[in-house]
């Protein structure tokens, strides 16, 4: 079989784990690394991290993506919800209930795989892009097929091979919001490590960096009736177009970001960054080029403040997705233990 690809990005951590990587920096999460993390439990105390899974409400926030909707199951020609076995067996004490559930699978809390953002890239050096993903996995072969919508699935970079890993390390928190309140900031690389010098917090090779930026309690507070305009334009977002900022991602070491905004980044707008113009050029640069998962819409409220009350920033967390072959995003209930 040929190589899927004779050129990598630059920067980039293509191949570094063989040719058919589809882990990335979760290659780092070694088991020495997960015993490190434990060490981090002093309390015993966890904390969920996942919204509601119905939370933001409606499809404002983003219009795309709807939130979960209950189904019927059946048997025997019945409606498998309060199901009363005495009508099949007399006698019979048993009442049962089932249902299905539809998920749009990054409408809440969540993760990206690798096969959720792509880029353009002439991965075969023939001097045409061609649309691929991690470590060269190419778009209509591996993610998804040529039949459009009855052809989708990742056959390569979904969910399930995130899951297997368990996704168990040691996590590091940064609390923007204690800093810059509800006010949209972009946040680049000078800022941050402003904010990591004042609050004594360090990141480094094999850490999972969790972001608190307010948004969270902004959702929660809105009750399922979000206002889109007002949380487009509240609370912290990384600076993508930073290159400072995206060269410390990759100088660190750290293995995933998640945060309990929308996007990491700042959703709105476009320009030029490294390999070209973007609209999310920190999706690009973690997801396509070196490896790094992406979570979005997390609960990190209650964490952040039992952190700060205790001055630490570091704890065990637990965040593996779904283990839902070909899934480019999922739904996550990650777990901090401090």
């Amino acid at each position: 079989m040929p190589k899927r690809w004779v050129n990598r990005p630059e920067g980039s951590t293509w191949g570094d784990w063989g040719e058919d990587d589809q882990l990335g920096r979760l290659n780092l999460l070694k088991p020495e690394r997960v015993v490190r993390a434990a060490a981090e439990i002093r309390e015993g105390r966890s904390f969920c991290l996942s919204l509601p899974l119905d939370m933001p409400g409606g499809n404002a926030v983003n219009p795309k993506r709807h939130p979960p909707k209950f189904g019927p199951v059946f048997h025997e020609g019945g409606l498998y919800y309060n199901y009363d076995w005495a009508a099949l067996y007399p006698g019979m004490m048993d009442i049962t209930s089932d249902e299905c559930v539809t998920l749009y699978s990054q409408y809440s809390t969540q993760w990206d795989t690798f096969a959720h953002v792509g880029c353009l890239f002439d991965a075969d050096g023939d001097g045409e892009p061609e649309p691929v993903y991690y470590n060269g996995y190419r778009a209509g072969e591996h993610v998804g097929g040529p039949g459009g919508a009855d052809d989708i699935g990742a056959r390569a970079l979904g969910a399930e091979n995130m899951a297997a890993t368990g996704v168990q390390g040691r996590g590091v928190l940064i609390d923007l919001h204690a800093h810059l309140g509800d006010e949209r900031v972009a946040v680049d690389y000078d800022l941050l490590m402003e904010i990591m010098g004042k609050d004594g917090v360090a990141v480094e090779e094999g850490d999972m960096l969790l972001l608190h930026t307010g948004w969270d309690d902004m959702i929660m507070a809105m009750a399922g009736d979000p206002d889109a305009e007002k949380l487009h334009s509240s609370c912290a977002v990384l600076d993508g177009f930073d290159d400072r900022l995206l060269q410390w991602i990759t100088d660190c070491g750290l293995v995933i970001i998640a945060t309990d905004n929308l996007a990491v980044e700042g959703s709105h707008g476009k320009g030029d960054t490294r390999g070209g113009c973007s609209r999310l050029p920190l999706h690009r640069h973690c997801l396509f080029r070196i490896g790094v998962h992406l979570g979005e819409l997390w609960y990190l409220s209650e964490l952040a403040a039992a952190l700060r009350d205790s001055n630490r920033s570091r704890f065990m967390l637990t965040a593996p997705p779904l283990r839902m072959p070909g899934a480019v995003g999922s739904p996550a209930t990650p777990v901090a233990t401090i």
